[in-house]
Order: structure tokens, then sequence, then C-alpha cells
């Protein structure tokens, strides 16, 4: 099922542009339940969260907001973030 799912998104974000692409790809990550490493980068500033079996959301006001491992509420910019999916 979720191989289905990623074959249409892949159709769909074939024809759109790299905003839209990136619109996309941040809802995906709303719905998806997971392990994830965010870390947030800009200069000499680094931090990273761990999150067990949770999500990430986003929000039109360009941040991600979701709980740690140690149930800390977090909310960091969108722009330099990066999330990983890891084991």
């Amino acid at each position: 099922m979720i191989k289905l799912y990623v074959i249409i998104g892949l159709m769909l974000v074939s024809g759109c542009s790299q905003d839209l692409q990136n619109q996309i790809s941040r809802k995906v990550v709303e719905f998806v339940d997971g392990d994830y490493l965010v870390t947030f980068a800009n200069g000499s500033t680094a931090k990273s969260w761990k999150i067990k079996n949770g999500k990430v959301t986003s929000t039109e006001k360009g941040y991600y907001y979701f709980w740690d491992e140690k149930n800390h509420y977090v909310q960091v910019p969108i722009e330099n973030t990066v999330i990983e999916e890891i084991d």
C-alpha cells in the first residue's frame, strides 16, 4: 500500500515546481509516524532531536513542531532544518 502512495506521489511531483514539491514533502511527513532525527543548523549553531514512533508536523507560518523522545515540545523553523528517517 505504501508503495502505491510513493508511486502516485512521484507521478504528481514530477510535474510540480520546486516550491510545490517542498510543500508536498512537508505534508507527507505529517502523515507518517516513525523514528526521525531532526537537525536544525544555522551558522555555528546545530541542534538535533530524536523522535521515537512520532511525527513531525509543519505549519503555514514556516515551522516544524514535534515531541522529542524525552517528551519535550520542540518548534523549529523549516529553513535550515533537516529531517531524516532512522531505524
